[in-house]
C-alpha cells in the first residue's frame, strides 16, 4: 500500500478549507514532486476511500486533462469519493470520455460560440448593472452580503436566459447547487430558499419531490439521481415544455439538434446536461464573483487601478480567477499502468488534479501568491484544459467583467464589513457570506 506523507489528511478534510486552502502543504509538496500519494482516511462520518495520486505541477495537469485515454473520466467518473451510484453518474457528459463526450459536446458547441456569447452580452451587462443598482439603492452608502445580494443572482438570471428557465423558478437552482456542491457544509446540504411563491406550476411540481432529511439530520446523497428527484422532476417537465414550445435559448436548441447518425439527445441526456448547466454553471462563477472581489479588497492597490484604469478589468478577471481557483481539484482513472511525475500509476488509481496548486506553480507564475491585475500572460487553470474545457467559459468571463464594471462604475469605495465566511469543502473554494461597506459614487 502507498503511503502519503505526513499531514496530507488536511487536503481532504472539508473542514480545512473554511479557512481557506492550504497553500503552504500545497507548496512544499509541489517542491517535492510533482505528484503526491494522498490517504482518503474516514472522516466526518464519510468511510475511507483508497486515496489517489494527487497532482501538483501546472504542466502535469495539462498533460492528465489533454489525455483521456489515459486518465479516464468515465471510468469512476470525476469525484475525488467513489461515487456511490457510479452507473448514473457516468451518464452525465461531465464524467464521459471520446467519443461519447465529443458528441454531446459537437451538440452544445453549437450553442456557445463566441458570436452567441456576444449576443448574451448585452443582456448580462444590463442585469449586472441592474443588480448593482438594486445593492445601492439610490442611497450614498449602505452595507449588504455581497454573496448572497448580489454574486448569486447574476449567474442565476444569465441561467434562466441562456437555458429558458422561467426567471421566477431561478432560486430552485440556488437549492440544487447549495446541495450538490455544499453536501458536505451542514447550512448548504439542506438549502430551501425557494419555497415555490411566485414559481411556475413546474416549479411547484418539482418542488413536491424536493427530499427532507432523515431522521439523522442528513439529507439523500445529493451526487446520485435518487438524491435530486426534484432537479430531474424538474428537468423532464422543462424539456417537455421545450418541445411543445421551443425558443432560442440553448435546452430548445439542444433538443432540435441532430448528431452525424441521426440521433437526438436522449431524455437521460437532456436530464443529465441540465443538471451540469444549472448546478456547475452556477456554482463555479457565484463563487468565482465574490472570490475575485475579496482579491480586490484584501489587495486595495489593485483595487485602485482597477477602478482608475477599466481597461484592466479584462486581466483582473483572469487573475481572479487564477488567484482564487473556484473549482479547486478534479479526478481521472488511469486506465492502465503508467507514470506520472515519476509516480508508478496503476490501472484503476485514482488521480486527481489540483488546479488550486497549478494556480501558483512558481514555474509558470512569477510570484504566484501576489494578486497582479497586469500579470501577462495568465495561463490559468480555472476552466480546465483539453477535451474537458468549460463550454461556459466565455459566458463566465462576460458575467465577470460585466458585474465588476457596474460595481466600480457605482461606487466610490468598498470595504470589508466582516470576515468572509466560506464553504465547507474540499472541492469548490466556495463563499458563503460577503459582507461588504460601500460608499457611492
Amino acid at each position: 500500500m502507498t503511503v502519503g506523507p505526513a499531514g496530507t489528511t488536511t487536503l481532504v478534510d472539508p473542514v480545512t478549507y473554511e479557512s481557506g486552502p492550504p497553500f503552504d502543504l500545497l507548496r512544499r509538496l509541489r517542491a517535492a514532486g510533482p505528484v503526491t500519494w494522498v490517504d482518503e482516511p474516514a472522516l466526518h462520518g464519510q468511510p475511507a476511500g483508497p486515496g489517489f495520486w494527487l497532482v501538483l505541477r501546472h504542466a502535469d495537469v495539462e498533460g492528465v486533462l489533454r489525455d483521456p485515454a489515459t486518465f479516464s473520466s468515465w471510468l469512476g467518473a470525476t469525484q475525488v469519493r467513489d461515487a456511490a451510484d457510479l452507473a448514473w453518474v457516468r451518464r452525465m457528459m461531465l464524467n464521459m470520455d471520446p467519443p461519447d463526450h465529443s458528441r454531446l459536446r459537437r451538440l452544445l458547441a453549437r450553442s456557445f460560440t463566441p458570436r452567441a456569447v456576444a449576443a448574451l452580452t448585452a443582456a448580462i451587462e444590463a442585469t449586472a448593472d441592474g443588480l448593482v443598482a438594486r445593492m445601492t439603492g439610490g442611497l450614498g452608502a449602505g452595507r449588504c452580503d455581497f454573496a448572497k445580494d448580489v454574486a448569486a443572482d447574476l449567474p442565476l438570471l444569465t441561467l434562466a436566459d441562456v437555458l429558458g428557465v422561467p426567471a421566477e423558478d431561478r432560486w430552485l437552482m440556488f437549492d440544487w447547487s447549495n446541495r450538490v456542491i455544499g453536501w458536505q457544509d451542514p447550512d448548504y446540504a439542506t438549502s430551501a430558499a425557494f419555497d415555490g411563491t411566485g414559481g411556475t406550476p413546474m416549479a411547484r411540481e418539482a418542488l413536491a419531490l424536493r427530499p427532507a432529511p432523515g431522521p439523522d439530520g442528513r439529507m439523500p446523497d445529493p451526487r446520485t439521481r435518487a438524491g435530486m428527484p426534484d432537479l430531474y422532476a424538474y428537468a423532464r417537465l422543462l424539456a417537455e415544455e421545450k418541445r411543445r414550445s421551443p425558443g432560442d435559448d440553448v435546452m430548445s436548441i439542444l433538443l432540435a439538434q441532430v448528431d452525424e447518425g441521426g440521433g437526438r439527445v436522449s431524455d437521460a441526456e437532456f436530464e443529465n446536461m441540465f443538471w451540469l448547466f444549472a448546478v456547475a454553471g452556477n456554482e463555479t462563477l457565484r463563487n468565482g464573483l465574490p472570490g475575485g472581489l475579496i482579491a480586490l479588497l484584501q489587495h486595495p492597490g489593485a483595487l485602485a487601478a482597477v477602478r482608475a484604469d477599466p481597461s484592466l478589468l479584462p486581466g483582473a478577471v483572469e487573475e481572479m480567477l487564477r488567484w482564487w481557483t473556484p473549482v479547486m481539484v478534479f479526478r481521472r482513472t488511469a486506465t492502465r499502468d503508467t507514470g506520472l511525475g515519476g509516480a508508478p500509476v496503476r490501472a484503476g488509481d485514482k488521480v486527481v488534479v489540483s488546479f488550486t496548486s497549478a494556480n501558483r506553480d512558481e514555474a509558470v507564475f512569477a510570484d504566484p501568491d501576489a494578486f497582479d491585475v497586469h500579470r501577462a500572460p495568465n495561463p490559468q487553470l480555472a476552466f480546465g484544459h483539453g477535451p474537458h474545457f468549460c463550454l461556459g467559459a466565455q459566458l463566465a468571463r462576460a458575467q465577470m467583467r460585466a458585474l465588476f464594471a457596474a460595481l466600480l462604475r457605482r461606487t466610490s469605495s468598498i470595504e470589508l464589513d466582516g470576515p468572509p465566511v466560506l464553504l465547507r469543502s474540499n472541492f469548490q473554494r466556495g463563499v458563503k457570506r460577503l459582507p461588504i461597506r460601500w460608499t457611492a459614487a
